[in-house]
């Protein structure tokens, strides 16, 4: 009896895994609102209400030299797009860009300040247009909507196959067997349409490499731009500060909605096929465009409290020699932040580092005097706080540095 309900259900499963693969949607038509008797109606209009909420987000970079430059670089992927896309910058301290199939497009500050050219800027942007293009969020919606009304179809029939077995088992033991057996096949129904769904968004996410290379590299971006990218998130993860972050790229499962980084990174290598045509010039050039806003970003940075992303981050933009000042006056707030071991030498050197840069932060000449005084180093700390007063006579907290020169002339540094 239970192995002729197991043969019932395992058939219903291979049948519902058949009627439920998802309909692919048809590449995206430019200039063209969907009709509201379709399915992607309703996700336009989810799409207009975040569109709307974006746009009066006080987290939106407001910046329009910033706006146009990103604007325009899209617009240099998708051409055939311009006018269907729009961008909001978003100042959030994390990698990351969508584009909803309304064309909101949003771009996290995160990215820009992980990028390090504008190939490799292109080569996100291109990846978030292949999904646009594609109609990838209509087909995910399209397969979430399939799998759940056809394994919510086959859970109810297995049920009732196993109701109907265990009322004729003959007896209590059966039929508790019946029951149980039941549930483990509903479960396994549950995990396979789960499992499934997610190896589809893999698909996706692997075309969308494949279509956001092509348009990079025909508009004339490095075609190694992609694996370098990915290449150097996965560095940053490796530094992170802690272990499950550490790890979740290196682990598999039914529930991991992108490719593994090592893979991904192996295909754009073996797309690319050629040596890399980012030069120094177009770091610095890119480099230009984010510089007025990268103090802020890296400020942000820092909120997320993971100091080993966050120095794994300083190293690569450092990497050049440009805003040596800035960036070392940054890992030495790291340091500062995260006190272990001997975090606060290592961030008093990194302050005594910054200010031989004329690109230093005025706060690293007070922070300095106060690391100096609190470790005893009276002459380092006068002479920080001096130069700091000098440099700004108006500073709000002038006070404070005044009250702790006087307790160094007073010999008492604490």
């Amino acid at each position: 009896m239970r192995a002729a309900f197991r043969r019932g259900a395992g058939a219903m499963l291979a049948a519902t895994s058949l009627a439920t693969t998802p309909v692919v949607a048809e590449p995206r038509t430019p200039h063209l609102r969907p009709a509201q008797t379709t399915d992607e109606a309703g996700i336009w209009a989810l799409s207009d209400k975040a569109e709307q909420q974006a746009r009066q987000s006080v987290e939106r970079n407001r910046d329009p030299a910033l706006n146009a430059y990103v604007t325009d670089l899209i617009a240099r992927l998708a051409p055939e797009y311009q006018g269907d896309l729009r961008v909001y910058v978003m100042d959030r301290p994390f990698f990351n860009a969508t584009m909803a199939p309304n064309g909101y497009t949003e771009v996290w500050s995160g990215l820009l300040l992980r990028a390090e050219s504008e190939d490799q800027l292109a080569f996100v942007l291109g990846h978030e247009i292949g999904h646009f293009a594609e109609n990838h969020a209509i087909e995910a919606q399209r397969a979430v909507k399939a799998r759940a009304q056809g394994a919510l179809a086959l859970q109810i029939a297995v049920s009732v196959v196993a109701m109907g077995a265990a009322v004729n088992s003959g007896s209590a033991q059966g039929a508790n067997d019946i029951m149980r057996a039941a549930g483990s096949v509903n479960d396994l129904i549950y995990l396979s349409q789960i499992s499934a769904f997610f190896s589809y968004s893999r698909e996706n996410e692997s075309q969308a490499d494949e279509l956001g290379f092509r348009r990079a590299t025909k508009a004339g971006f490095d075609p190694a731009a992609g694996a370098a990218m990915w290449q150097a998130q996965v560095s940053e993860t490796s530094a992170s500060s802690f272990k499950k972050v550490r790890d979740q790229e290196a682990r598999g499962s039914i529930f991991s909605t992108h490719p593994l980084s090592t893979d991904r990174i192996k295909a754009l290598e073996t797309l690319a096929a050629a040596a890399p045509r980012a030069t120094a010039e177009d770091r610095k050039r890119y480099r230009a465009v984010i510089r007025p806003h990268l103090a802020a970003w890296l400020k942000d940075d820092l909120r997320r409290r993971d100091p080993g992303s966050s120095l794994a981050l300083i190293d690569r933009l450092s990497a050049g020699g440009e805003d040596a000042g800035l960036l070392t006056f940054y890992r030495g707030e790291v340091y500062r932040q995260r006190r272990l071991d001997d975090d606060l030498v290592k961030a008093r050197q990194a302050y005594a580092e910054a200010i031989t840069h004329a690109d230093a932060p005025l706060a690293s000449w007070r922070i300095l005097g106060d690391l100096a005084a609190q470790a005893g180093d009276r002459a380092t700390a006068q002479s920080a706080y001096d130069t700091y007063l000098a440099r700004s006579p108006q500073a709000p907290d002038r006070w404070l540095v005044e009250a702790g020169l006087k307790k160094l002339s007073e010999g008492n540094p604490s």
